[in-house]
């Protein structure tokens, strides 16, 4: 349920002469308490202040924020259900805009504050997702089109040690150090994770604000990174993304309707029990690396240079044995004097696995900031150890692609599982 917080004007505020009994009250006013405990927050006299400003002014009481005003173009207006075995975000169609935020829990927080925390973020996930907004939202408006909004909700290994360290997943830590990574320690872990993803930033930076809101008293910001992919409509449906270097990105990538698709990504009853009592059923894991590309010395590459590095052509991302984007890569192919057509430092090759279980599902967007480009490569599977990392170890040995590309960034999360209307994120994790 949305929730209201500490210090905010309720959306259905309207002056008052005394205070009136519980039953009594209006529905956002007792949210109002309800969220100040939930905090350890008070309303105090900032509320009525408000309050009678509001009234000496003659400001008419706001809308509902729980009922926008329907609009008549519904681009835009698209809502995804927040509910379900698995959280959303992690399957749905890919959005134009995304933002990842990390943060770092005060060392107050304990276990009964994280079952708090997890309370608020649940209510707001509800009603930002929905076009609904929390009922403190100042701004109802600027949540009423929220343009495919989710809001997914990892765990870092400290906020899984703060409940119960014996739940914590043995994969659930930083990656080995790969020869190649940079890492520049401004990108890296957290205690918790929000990833935010839209088609219009404006309810992505709306959201970002009031959920920032709920975590104030619970943990600070540790970093937030930003990116991209090309715009709804831009593209016909179901085309793969490309990246800022020009190439088709992620087509090898397994499908939500494939046979093995939970198998590879949603974390099993026996994985999660092994893991401390079964609390991460139906979550997931989530790699992310910050990649950043050296855009300058790539682009004195020719373009016959670019398609060996890779092992695709750059027009339509097709191997270079033969076919479309999607012709599975024939690696034994030869050319005319003997040489394996795709080459041994071929990124396509280092990356390729004959263990189908080494495969993970990949979600990945562009940044361009600060003068920087590159890819924000995230992927989910069921764990890291057996998946992500022998993928990463083979690549960092001998891939042609690296000496345009550094790891400057690296995060692990357990990505909880997914909630029912009345239910918390994280209850789990919490019970």
């Amino acid at each position: 349920m949305p929730h209201t917080k500490p210090g905010s004007v309720p959306s259905s505020a309207a002056p008052v002469s005394g205070a009136a009994p519980a039953e009594a009250q209006p529905r956002d006013e007792r949210r109002i308490g309800r969220r100040a405990l939930l905090t350890g927050g008070a309303v105090g006299a900032g509320l009525g202040a408000a309050l009678g400003l509001g009234a000496a002014l003659g400001i008419p009481a706001l809308r509902e924020a729980s009922a926008p005003a329907a609009a008549e173009d519904d681009f835009g207006g698209e809502t995804l259900p927040c509910h379900g075995a698995h959280q959303a975000g992690v399957v749905s169609t890919p959005t134009a805009h995304l933002r990842y935020l990390s943060y770092t829990l005060k060392p107050e927080t304990d276990r009964d504050a994280i079952r708090r925390m997890f309370r608020i973020l649940s209510g707001d996930v509800e009603g930002l997702t929905s076009g609904a907004a929390p009922l403190a939202d100042p701004e109802p408006e600027l949540a009423a089109r929220p343009s495919r909004l989710t809001i997914t909700v990892g765990v870092g290994p400290e906020l899984v040690n703060r409940v119960d360290p014996a739940k914590r997943p043995a994969w659930l830590g930083p990656l080995p150090k790969f020869s190649r990574d940079r890492l520049d320690g401004a990108h890296d872990g957290g205690d918790l994770l929000l990833l935010l993803q839209a088609d219009d930033p404006l309810p992505l930076a709306h959201a970002t604000r009031m959920l920032e809101r709920d975590l104030r008293a619970f943990a600070d910001l540790a970093w937030s990174q930003q990116g991209f992919r090309q715009a709804r409509g831009a593209e016909p449906s179901g085309t793969t993304m490309r990246n800022l270097m020009g190439q088709v990105d992620g087509t090898i990538n397994p499908a939500p309707k494939d046979e093995d698709f939970a198998d590879l990504v949603w974390v099993g009853a026996a994985d999660s029990a092994a893991a401390g009592g079964g609390w991460l059923t139906g979550g997931s894991a989530l790699v992310l690396r910050r990649i950043r590309m050296e855009l300058d010395t790539w682009d004195q590459v020719d373009r016959p240079g670019r398609e060996q590095t890779i092992g695709r052509t750059l027009d339509d991302g097709a191997p270079l044995t033969g076919g479309t984007e999607h012709t599975p890569v024939d690696f034994e192919a030869k050319s005319a004097i003997g040489l394996p057509v795709i080459p041994s430092y071929a990124h396509i090759r280092r990356a390729h696995s004959t263990d189908p279980s080494e495969r993970i599902y990949r979600r990945a967007a562009n940044y361009d900031e600060g003068g920087e480009s590159g890819l924000l490569f995230a992927c989910f599977q069921r764990d890291p150890r057996t998946q992500f990392i022998p993928i990463q170890q083979r690549l960092d040995e001998l891939d042609l692609l690296n000496e345009w590309v550094t790891h400057t960034g690296s995060a692990v999360f357990a990505i909880l599982p997914g909630f029912a209307p009345g239910e918390s994120l994280g209850a789990s994790l919490l019970a």
